[in-house]
């Protein structure tokens, strides 16, 4: 194996390992803030500005 193709397959490796720190990072984070997802946790109805209104009828 040449210097040049040593470095050009070092090069690839480093960026592979970037992009995996990266993805771990993020996944940290997703988990950390779970908790705070609506679209995991639900919205509750009393805070849920698009929920249904209640119709009044008097009989």
């Amino acid at each position: 194996m040449s210097d040049s193709s040593s470095v050009t397959a070092m090069k690839k490796v480093v960026q592979q390992l970037r992009l995996e720190a990266t993805a771990a990072d993020l996944k940290q984070f997703c988990l950390q803030n779970a908790q705070h997802d609506p679209l995991l946790t639900g919205v509750s109805s009393s805070t849920n500005a698009f929920r249904p209104q209640k119709v009044c009828s008097f009989l």
